[in-house]
């Protein structure tokens, strides 16, 4: 039992669950102004505690953007797309009428073939089309949970390789361009929670290392298909000036591209994350981590 299980009062805000076991919509804190350490310090627990969380009516602007994402660590800089003039952290998500695909259409980790893959994201979505648009996201607690005791018994200890070549080959066209490689564990400890999840994705993950080919391709289109259950599942529908915060160690998240020529716009700022790890959580190290939050 994790110390971020079950339900918990807050004194800056309120949180409502979307679903049982992921999401919660925040109530009753105003983004768009500086927040106090004891807001912060709520924050963060209820991210640790909910894994993504969403906020309605936050016309937040580029430097509070900034300052929201620094209240969990040092923005990273993403290692494919430019930032926005004179806000390099901060990366515009736009689709229209002339768009050849959309960032996230597939289920992924944010920059997980990163060495150090990042803490969180959050966007940050001023124009919505009229329908459709959602934002799908999966818990990898869950994910993890559901599995057989023989199954994960396997997955504990084998490590992926996460690669960000094809993916961004393909969108760009850059095929002399080199982007991350990095190997990370199958099952990750989550740094805050201690709670172990699955930490491969379909759009990133390309191998397991130390089995032969056909037991990794198996063993991946296994965990790639078993993420997708609609039981791990929350579905953010946005509306103009919602905001989306989401743990990317803990979930997976897809861009439903449904709304085609309709315009839906905004921006998103990426938290600096650890190299994930696996195995046991010193306990004197998660009641240091925990006592942040």
């Amino acid at each position: 039992m994790s110390d971020f299980d079950g339900d918990k009062d807050y004194s800056s805000f309120t949180a409502k669950r979307v679903t049982p076991y992921l999401g919660a919509e925040l109530e009753g804190i105003d983004l768009t102004k500086p927040l106090s350490p004891i807001q912060a310090d709520e924050l963060r627990d209820a991210l640790a505690r909910f894994q993504v969380i969403f906020f309605r009516d936050q016309p937040i602007s580029h430097d509070a953007h900034k300052d929201l994402g620094r209240l969990f660590g040092p923005l990273a800089i993403h290692s494919a797309v430019a930032g926005i003039d004179g806000h390099p952290e901060i990366v515009a998500i736009h689709a229209d009428a002339d768009s050849k695909y959309v960032a996230g259409e597939g289920w992924h980790s944010d920059l997980s073939a990163d060495e150090a893959p990042p803490l969180g994201s959050i966007l940050y979505l001023h124009t919505i089309p009229e329908t459709g648009g959602d934002t799908m996201f999966s818990s990898m607690y869950k994910a993890y949970d559901a599995l057989s005791d023989r199954m994960k018994a396997y997955l504990d200890g084998l490590e992926a390789v996460h690669d960000a070549n094809p993916v961004y080959h393909a969108l760009f066209k850059d095929y002399d361009k080199r982007y991350p490689v990095a190997t990370h564990p199958v099952i990750r400890t989550h740094p805050v929670t201690g709670k172990k999840c699955i930490f491969v994705n379909s759009s990133y993950t390309t191998r397991i290392e130390g089995i032969p080919s056909e037991e990794s391709d198996a063993l991946l289109k296994f965990l790639f298909d078993h993420v997708k259950n609609p039981n791990f599942q929350v579905r953010f529908q946005w509306q103009p000036h919602s905001i989306a915060f989401w743990d990317n160690r803990a979930v997976q998240h897809l861009a439903v591209w449904d709304y085609f020529p309709e315009v839906r716009s905004g921006y998103r700022v990426t938290i600096a994350g650890d190299k994930p790890f696996s195995g046991a959580l010193q306990s004197q190290k998660l009641e240091t981590v925990a006592s942040t939050v």
